[in-house]
């Protein structure tokens, strides 16, 4: 069997450097496009990997500018570099298969020379590497070269545990092409992760919300009160926001008449009288339509200065309601 931590057992004679200033390029310019931050910087800062140096045989000049980079040393810039990231890799503290799964997302890149394009497959297979951290570490290579529908295949296989959810759902949101957030949903929905920030957890129900607002709507009810009650304004906030956008005309046009449960009728009356909901695009609208629609008739009074539009059309709704009854 392969031993991982033997460098020229990995990196044999005959394997052609990747790395030339085309593939780095492209790899800082998907670093630059995805905030700054690759998906395997953040596995090594997870795993530690910049700490991890203990041996005084690494060049120092080198494992200081490693650590003030918190954990950029990746791409390598040279077979030398490359060789000090592999000792980085074998001496830190971790478990073996943390140790294969870096130098498996490392061998991807080898594998990007036509000449030598299953190496990590050989590498797998010869040190004995789980399949399912072959298939996530896949999953966050294609990630970091935004190939995210690729990506989506691997990522939410069903052998995996949901890891690094919360940045896959932010990338997924934020660098969605034309807003469509076809590809985070679909991950959502497939893994159904547990989301342990607030910003993925927002920028996942705006990207729902935009998508279908009843869906939202229902997934905002799966949460502690405290926090549903905060999405369900940016629930009503994002509705009201694409009305004015002209982006969905419907969109706001149909909070009117959504079904709320007696809290959320609450919470929307508040939020478009006395929260920073008042001052949004036809927030007054859009409540006098719901009380109409809901027959709150009595609701809609003078102290809401409903303009002459408005009052034509409660007083006549009124004669109707009032005439259907005298039958």
């Amino acid at each position: 069997m392969l031993m991982h931590s033997r460098y020229d057992d990995v990196f044999h004679a005959k394997l052609k450097f990747p790395y030339d200033r085309t593939l780095q390029h492209e790899i800082e310019h998907h670093r630059k496009a995805q905030g700054g931050l690759l998906f395997i910087d953040r596995v090594m800062k997870a795993l530690g990997v910049v700490k991890g140096s203990s041996s005084s045989v690494i060049d120092l000049s080198v494992g200081s500018q490693l650590t003030a980079l918190e954990g950029r040393m990746y791409p390598p810039k040279s077979e030398n570099a490359l060789r000090q990231l592999h000792q980085l890799f074998c001496e830190t503290a971790m478990a073996v298969h943390h140790k294969q799964s870096l130098l498996y997302y490392i061998m991807l890149d080898f594998d990007t020379v036509a000449s030598q394009s299953s190496e990590s497959q050989k590498f797998a297979a010869d040190v004995g590497m789980p399949v399912n951290y072959q298939t996530f570490m896949k999953g966050l290579w294609l990630m970091d070269r935004q190939r995210y529908q690729e990506a989506l295949e691997f990522v939410t296989h069903p052998s995996l545990t949901p890891d690094f959810a919360d940045d896959i759902i932010t990338t997924l949101v934020r660098y969605a092409p034309d807003h469509d957030y076809s590809l985070v949903l679909s991950y959502f929905y497939t893994v159904r992760p547990s989301l342990k920030s607030a910003s993925a957890l927002e920028l996942l129900f705006d990207a729902m919300v935009q998508a279908d607002a009843t869906e939202a709507l229902l997934f905002s009810r799966t949460h502690p009160q405290h926090t549903r009650q905060q999405l369900f304004r940016r629930w009503v906030r994002i509705n009201l926001k694409q009305g004015r956008r002209g982006e969905q005309p419907s969109q706001r046009d149909r909070l009117a008449f959504l079904p709320l449960d007696s809290v959320e009728e609450k919470w929307f009356e508040q939020y478009l009288t006395v929260g920073e909901g008042k001052n949004l695009p036809k927030a007054k609208d859009t409540l006098l339509a719901r009380q109409i629609a809901c027959d709150r008739f009595s609701d809609v009074s003078e102290e809401q200065k409903v303009d002459e539009r408005w009052a034509a059309v409660v007083e006549g709704i009124k004669r109707g309601v009032g005439a259907t009854h005298s039958w």
